[in-house]
């Protein structure tokens, strides 16, 4: 099987969209002075590829008050109850990443929250869970590094 590869165009394209993935082929193709079907064509294939997933659209969550922001790390009682107790978290909406780990947690999770009470309802809820032995909570004071751009170009060098 032919290993897909992208040229300076397609980084291109994918830096656009990484900063807005609503930018107009239109304005993309403006912007690299090539046609709009160009772009059309080479986001189809990076999306055939399986390069492109998506898009996503990105939350101001301060100026919707919930701008509180904390890791919990989940001990589970036997690993064996891990997808059991993933079901049960993806039914807390204010958590909004959970990875299965190797190390000193099991399960480890970002939860959004509009202050320190709700952030303490939150994980009142996770520790409710059955199989959920205990946790171990850390606010975040700032999001200092948040930035997709980077990793993508030194992916890039890698092509």
């Amino acid at each position: 099987m032919k290993k897909f590869t992208l040229d300076e165009i397609d980084h291109q394209i994918l830096d656009i969209l990484i900063d807005n993935a609503r930018t107009p082929f239109t304005d993309i193709a403006k912007k690299l002075v090539v046609s709009a079907g160009t772009i059309h064509v080479r986001v189809k294939k990076m999306e055939e590829e399986g390069i492109i997933k998506g898009s996503t659209l990105t939350i101001d969550y301060e100026k919707m008050n919930y701008s509180f922001i904390a890791h919990i790390g989940i001990f589970l009682e036997k690993t064996s109850r891990t997808k059991e107790v993933i079901e049960e978290l993806r039914k807390i909406a204010n958590i909004t990443v959970a990875y299965v780990t190797a190390g000193q947690y099991n399960i480890f999770c970002k939860i959004r929250a509009k202050d320190t009470n709700h952030a303490k309802e939150i994980i009142f809820k996770i520790d409710e869970i059955d199989g959920v032995a205990r946790t171990e909570t850390m606010i975040s004071l700032e999001e200092s590094i948040n930035d997709k751009k980077r990793l993508m170009h030194s992916v890039f060098r890698e092509f």
